[in-house]
């Protein structure tokens, strides 16, 4: 029997196609898998900014989820923008069914533009009830001091924030120094009791509306092809480091623009006896 790998991304809207939902959906197929999308909210937004966040009805995004994972059972999925406690509840309820899927949580807090995109009092049922579900979390830097309530300005402190999660809430962590000061990008991975550092050059673009997304949501393409935790988050790197590099010089909309999804977009993967061709 021939199949495609199924990757599902539980997330949010961005009408104007450069992050949440549809960079997922832009991600997963330029890599080869298959897409399949839980929407938990409808945003007003463009390159500027967000204008306005509508969250969708917990018993539909409970019957999206279920709808998905009944019929397509995908191999991994990555979680973006849940804002509600209701949501949060929901979609762990969920997922307790299915505890040998891999799931990343990118925990979409504030928007580029500074907008807070996360009720407060969901946050601390996401660490209770959500972290714990996960194969790994992507906070970027604000993210992180939220969480440790800590200032984070240094690699090192990167680096023991990442542990300090990693042994709180049992899942590997993936802190995103994207903001730290300097010419150079540093993410630390914490997994298994092991640190990974990856170190490269930054890219100077405005075009970097839905980084977050696109990695989050390449990490789990990548699981779901079998690569072990730090292969995954290194090769999702790479995609995303190229992605930048080619969209760097396109103008789309008048604010921080896109990322090229498709600079090399991989053939359809295709399974058969768990083999891919």
């Amino acid at each position: 029997m021939k199949t495609y790998p199924v990757v599902l991304s539980i997330a949010g809207s961005d009408c104007s196609g450069g992050a949440g939902i549809q960079a997922d959906i832009k991600t997963i197929s330029a890599l080869g898998a298959y897409a399949a999308s839980v929407i938990t909210a409808v945003t007003v937004q463009n390159t500027r900014g967000v204008k306005a966040v509508h969250t969708v009805p917990a018993e539909i995004v409970q019957g999206q989820i279920e709808a998905v994972m009944e019929d397509l059972r995908p191999d991994a999925l990555k979680i973006g923008m849940v804002s509600e406690p209701a949501l949060v509840k929901i979609i762990a309820g969920c997922l307790l069914k299915y505890p040998h899927c891999p799931i990343v949580y990118d925990p979409v807090m504030v928007s580029t533009s500074g907008r807070k995109l996360m009720a407060k009092d969901a946050i601390q049922l996401i660490k209770e009830e959500l972290f714990p579900l996960t194969s790994l979390i992507t906070p970027n830097l604000d993210e992180t001091e939220v969480l440790t309530g800590k200032k984070i300005t240094t690699a090192e402190e990167m680096k023991e924030a990442a542990r300090q999660l990693s042994e709180e809430y049992h899942t590997a962590v993936l802190v995103k120094g994207g903001h730290l000061e300097g010419n150079e990008m540093q993410d630390v991975l914490f997994t298994d009791g092991n640190a990974y550092i990856y170190k490269e050059k930054k890219i100077e673009s405005r075009n970097l509306h839905g980084t977050g997304c696109t990695l989050s949501s390449s990490i789990a393409t990548y699981l779901a092809l079998g690569l072990p935790m730090d292969q995954a988050v290194g090769k999702a790197k790479s995609y995303v480091s190229k992605a930048i590099d080619a969209g760097k010089e396109i103008i789309i909309g008048h604010g921080n623009g896109p990322l090229c999804h498709f600079w090399g977009p991989e053939k359809a993967r295709i399974w058969d006896d768990n083999k891919v061709e």
